[in-house]
């Protein structure tokens, strides 16, 4: 069985020039203060309709090879140890090679992909005229063909807080993907042209993923759920 973890990384639109007046004053309709204005502009990142897909990594667990690909004109792809950085021109590329790898996986593993990588991936799909090789948003309560680690590892939240990879990580001893660089400062990076900062902070999601799927799969996984 082949079985492949992934993550993606997002950004907003440009807030200033991509959205009229109208559009931001519904954007920050509920800020009280100007920190908390940047905080909804940031926000813009987490929503399909007002973001989009800039980096998704990949591991094979049986090969444990990993691959990156970042939107970014800027960077010649390279190699690092067992994880290829590839560096393409829009995020219609990225989508393409998603579905491309699904549709030869038997099983991906994430870890909240279904409360935030899939949706954010169909919709921006769809916006791309692009096609998904594959169902992961079927049921909920069946770990195959889509994994998420977040739903088997709260007991579909019976465990509801706190609910970060940071956390989950934390408790079963494996190395924080976020010390560093974190998830909110993502479209800060990418504005600034730090595209290989993303990519390599993409990847680290990845492997730690897969590092929590070991556990899982070790001492939480059932028979029955295939």
């Amino acid at each position: 069985m082949s079985q492949v973890v992934f993550d993606i990384e997002t950004v907003g639109e440009n807030f200033e020039t991509d959205f009229n007046e109208e559009e931001q004053d519904y954007l920050l309709k509920y800020a009280k203060s100007e920190e908390e204005k940047e905080e909804h502009k940031l926000k813009t990142a987490l929503s399909p309709l007002t973001g989009k897909v800039v980096s998704i990594g990949y591991l094979t667990l049986k090969e444990n090879k990993g691959l990156v690909q970042t939107v970014s004109d800027k960077i010649q792809s390279y190699e690092n140890e067992n994880t290829k950085f590839e560096f393409v021109k829009t995020e219609q590329e990225l989508l393409n090679k998603f579905w491309e790898v699904v549709s030869k996986t038997s099983q991906v593993i994430t870890f909240n992909g279904r409360g935030f990588d899939i949706p954010f991936i169909l919709l921006r799909s769809a916006i791309n005229k692009i096609k998904p090789s594959k169902n992961l948003m079927g049921n909920r309560y069946k770990n195959f063909p889509h994994c998420d680690l977040l739903d088997q590892m709260s007991l579909y939240g019976a465990l509801f807080y706190p609910k970060t990879l940071h956390f989950y990580t934390r408790a079963f001893g494996i190395k924080s993907p976020k010390d560093g660089m974190k998830g909110v400062q993502v479209t800060e990076y990418y504005n600034a042209g730090k595209h290989q900062e993303i990519a390599e902070y993409c990847m680290k999601d990845v492997v730690a993923t897969g590092e929590l799927y070991s556990y899982f799969e070790k001492y939480l996984k059932f028979d029955y759920d295939y």
